[in-house]
């Protein structure tokens, strides 16, 4: 009986080898694995940082060199000296009074403006109009800094800034719910002209479980042909759907654009036939149906493929003996053919719901006001309001979502059912 392998002891020689081929086994993986961190796991997690990140306000940083610089630490210490619900004193003026100088002094107004604006409108131009006059300032200072600006003895512009004074907010979230910190601390709903996002929240997940509702009725035909058409038409349909994917994206758009609006081909051929008067023409463009077309064949491939993998997998033997024992064509599609795409259906589902949730250019470009999803919202405040956080906060309630969207089909269906092919 083998006992040594190599003057080594049979056991650690099979230790030995074992070790050495999970170390190639991660070596081989590594790449992929160190791609994923980078591209992925380092931005949500950025992401999420960002979401609660409360420094505009209390640090400045120089982005020519990368320093970062306290301010408005005064206030900050009145802030965490005093409970919340205390009123403003001389104390508090003094401390806003030595601050307005700091901000002055490192030309930094504007950002810690900027931060209290994202709560509280018109806060930028107070800022940046006491640092220009902070030299200016004595005593009493809660005299004179009202005298600048009455509003700073707003109590919600206090409340902005004992909130902002905090290196870690979870207000960006609360914004994200139409929500906000009241005078006293207390949570409370913004006046309704204001209340955007929940709207945006709800009509995108609506928005999303149509198109994905519309490409499974659309998928589902389409599939069925390509799994039982002989072999040559299969492939023709194939290409066809595959087509899509080697046009541009904006291409697609653009030509639907073309197609949907008034005085587009549709309402003209709708007209030139009669079916539609000429004052009559149907608004498909920069409203909730522009959108939903467009979107729907962009994504419908997503849905054909994963249903086209499973069906093409069913022996068609089952439907005949079922056939063959009684059972009626609709009968033994439902209960014989049917539930074995399910497996196809839940994954298309989850790819086109997901894809749609996070859909940016086509609502952009064809949705208008009314069609517009949560994505431009993230995209308007990352690129034109510059209100990175709220940004990330929105984000990540849609991740949220989706994880929740994830753990209810691995509860209901079960996530090793999933089949994309």
């Amino acid at each position: 009986m083998l006992t040594t392998v190599g003057g080594k002891p049979l056991k650690e020689a099979l230790a030995h080898a074992q070790s050495r081929a999970k170390r190639r086994a991660f070596l081989l993986v590594l790449p992929l694995l160190a791609f994923i961190v980078v591209s992925f796991i380092f931005p949500i997690g950025q992401m999420l940082y960002k979401s609660v990140s409360n420094t505009g306000f209390t640090i400045s940083k120089d982005f020519g060199t990368g320093v970062s610089t306290p301010i408005m630490t005064n206030l900050a210490e009145w802030f965490e000296e005093n409970p919340q619900g205390t009123d403003p004193d001389e104390t508090a003026y003094a401390a806003l009074a030595a601050d307005l100088l700091v901000l002055r002094e490192l030309k930094a107004p504007g950002q810690a403006g900027t931060r209290i604006n994202y709560e509280l409108s018109g806060s930028r131009s107070m800022f940046t109009k006491a640092a220009r006059k902070a030299k200016k300032l004595a005593p009493p200072f809660k005299e004179s800094i009202i005298d600048l600006d009455e509003d700073w003895a707003d109590p919600s512009l206090w409340q902005a800034m004992r909130t902002a004074s905090s290196a870690v907010t979870v207000n960006f979230y609360l914004a994200a719910l139409d929500r906000k910190r009241a005078d006293d601390g207390s949570v409370e709903m913004v006046p309704e002209n204001r209340q955007v996002y929940v709207t945006l929240f709800k009509r995108t997940l609506i928005l999303s479980l149509m198109i994905t509702v519309i490409c499974f009725f659309l998928a589902f035909p389409i599939a069925h042909l390509m799994a039982t058409l002989p072999m040559r038409k299969s492939n023709l349909l194939m290409i066809l759907v595959l087509l899509p994917f080697w046009t541009s994206l904006l291409v697609r758009t653009t030509s639907w654009m073309i197609v949907l609006q008034s005085q587009g081909v549709l309402n003209d051929a709708m007209v030139a036939t009669g079916i539609l008067a000429d004052e009559n023409r149907i608004q498909m463009m920069y409203n909730q149906t522009g959108t939903v077309i467009a979107m729907t064949h962009i994504l419908l491939p997503f849905m054909v493929l994963p249903l086209y993998s499973v069906m093409s997998m069913i022996n068609p033997s089952y439907v005949r003996a079922a056939r063959s024992m009684g059972a009626t064509s609709w009968t033994a599609f439902r209960r014989i053919y049917f539930p074995q795409t399910v497996p196809g259906i839940g994954a298309g589902a989850l790819l086109v719901f997901i894809l749609s949730v996070g859909y940016y250019i086509t609502p952009a470009l064809v949705g208008g006001a009314d069609g517009q999803l949560i994505s431009n919202l993230i995209a308007f405040h990352m690129t034109k309001s510059l209100n990175w956080s709220l940004a990330a906060a929105l984000a990540a309630i849609l991740l949220g979502a989706v994880l929740l969207l994830y753990w209810l089909y691995d509860r209901l269906i079960g996530i090793d059912n999933l089949k994309l092919g």
